[in-house]
């Protein structure tokens, strides 16, 4: 009987209230309820508890200052919120200010309680821990993230090399990142390496290193990446960029585990983990003889498959106000109002730039709304076919894309007093497509000079 867990439930609907300690006590938890937050706060002053499970929105005290109180009062209890929909921005702030998770309104029974069990299963000190580490990285509630969290975590603690593989714009550079800081390798260096945007030639160097007078311009010696990586990471992103040179010089490490710089006789030895990641059809790629099969091999001990926004849209309205929140923190921004209508649309759109574009998109809207409310109109909409459109148009977009994209581009040389190449870095195009968009939509950009806001 000592080995039961005591959960603490809060809500003002008494209806929930009996639901959720019927599921919990048939799940084998001593169940304690409460109406609102003050008696939850004296039940935790007489009461051992382990878990806290609260609504968010209650009458006199809400989720927000039960956590602020409990966290000062009982700061390794671990709570869970339960969410509408509505306020699901509210929940967000709750998880950064401090509790577990949320699950959001209506929720199943045994999601709850497979929740409650993985939490109560991990220390309170490997839980902030956890929670360091992931801070600015976004999970979302969909089932496909929740395995490819599992899969990172319990994949972390291991030497074995990685290939992330994933559309452009999907977090591969984040996970990356995770699988070094959740490792035992953390305080040790983390060195990235673009494989995409290197030359050739610079790239042998970048990774290997060489002596000085190994060629024109080695005026020194230089440390290479592989060897500044050693005891850590070594992060190869767009790996499926390199030249049949570079492929043979990386397998060669891979399989042996040495280097030599450039103009060097010796060898030396090096420990690193490599993680690599790619956008490419590495498979295809070597069908068409442009890679190689063992290096292929070599990098996928483990692969990890990060899937596109469009496959996990439940995750968007978390990622938009994480995003969101960002952008007010760290600009000094007053609050901004995302219309449920907005939310709506925006899960319903394509994003085929991913995770990337969906944030890009939102600080655009940030700066062009106005009376500090996001509309659907606020938004740069260049990537968005017309297919895509009519294809979305039951998701909330009752506006004509054209005239949306005109009037963002018009807003944006306001407030740029007419410079193209200014509007054009405040929407994240390039200076050619705003050329085009301005004369497709015949606006002349003189009107605007000395418009600057």
């Amino acid at each position: 009987m000592n080995d039961l867990k005591h959960v603490l439930i809060v809500d003002d609907d008494t209806n929930i209230l009996e639901v959720l300690d019927a599921r919990l006590t048939a799940s084998g938890f001593i169940v304690f309820q409460a109406t609102n937050g003050f008696s939850a706060l004296n039940l935790l002053e007489k009461q051992k508890i382990d878990i806290l499970v609260s609504d968010m929105k209650m009458p006199e005290m809400s989720g927000m200052d039960l956590l602020t109180e409990t966290s000062r009062l009982h700061p390794q209890l671990p709570i869970i919120f339960l969410t509408a929909y509505g306020t699901i921005p509210d929940a967000v702030k709750a998880v950064r200010a401090g509790a577990i998770d949320y699950i959001a309104k209506p929720f199943d029974g045994k999601e709850l309680v497979k929740k409650i069990n993985t939490i109560l299963s991990i220390s309170p000190a490997a839980r902030e821990s956890n929670n360091d580490e992931s801070l600015d990285f976004v999970w979302g509630r969909s089932k496909v993230m929740a395995e490819l969290k599992e899969l990172v975590e319990k994949v972390a603690s291991s030497n074995a090399n990685v290939l992330i593989l994933g559309e452009s714009g999907v977090g591969k550079e984040c996970i990356a990142k995770l699988l070094h800081t959740l490792s035992p390798r953390k305080d040790k260096p983390y060195m990235v390496v673009d494989c995409g945007s290197t030359p050739p030639g610079i790239l042998e160097s970048e990774l290997f290193g060489h002596l000085k007078g190994s060629f024109t311009h080695a005026i020194q010696d230089k440390k290479g990446l592989i060897e500044a990586a050693h005891g850590g990471s070594l992060f190869l992103d767009e790996i499926g960029n390199i030249s049949a040179e570079m492929q043979s010089r990386l397998l060669r490490f891979l399989e042996e585990r040495k280097i030599r710089q450039v103009g060097a006789i010796k060898e030396k030895e090096i420990d690193c983990r490599v993680i690599a990641a790619t956008n490419a059809d590495l498979q295809e790629a070597i069908e068409q003889g442009e890679f190689r099969s063992d290096l292929y091999y070599r990098l996928k001990v483990v692969t990890i498959q990060i899937p596109p926004l469009r496959d996990r849209r439940e995750d968007i309205p978390e990622l938009v106000y994480h995003f969101l929140d960002n952008s007010v923190r760290s600009n000094n921004l007053q609050d901004i109002e995302l219309p449920d209508s907005t939310l709506s649309w925006l899960t319903g759109l394509p994003w085929k730039g991913n995770v990337r574009e969906l944030r890009n998109s939102l600080e655009t809207a940030i700066i062009l709304c106005k009376n500090n409310t996001i509309t659907p109109e606020d938004f740069q909409l260049e990537i968005i076919s017309e297919k895509d459109g009519d294809k979305n148009s039951q998701h909330g977009s009752a506006f004509s894309i054209k005239q949306s994209e005109k009037e963002a581009i018009i807003r944006a040389l306001k407030q740029t007093g007419g410079v193209k190449k200014d509007a054009a870095e405040l929407l994240g195009i390039s200076r050619r497509a705003i050329q085009y968009k301005s004369k497709k939509y015949n606006i002349d950009a003189s009107k605007f000079k000395n418009q600057r806001k």
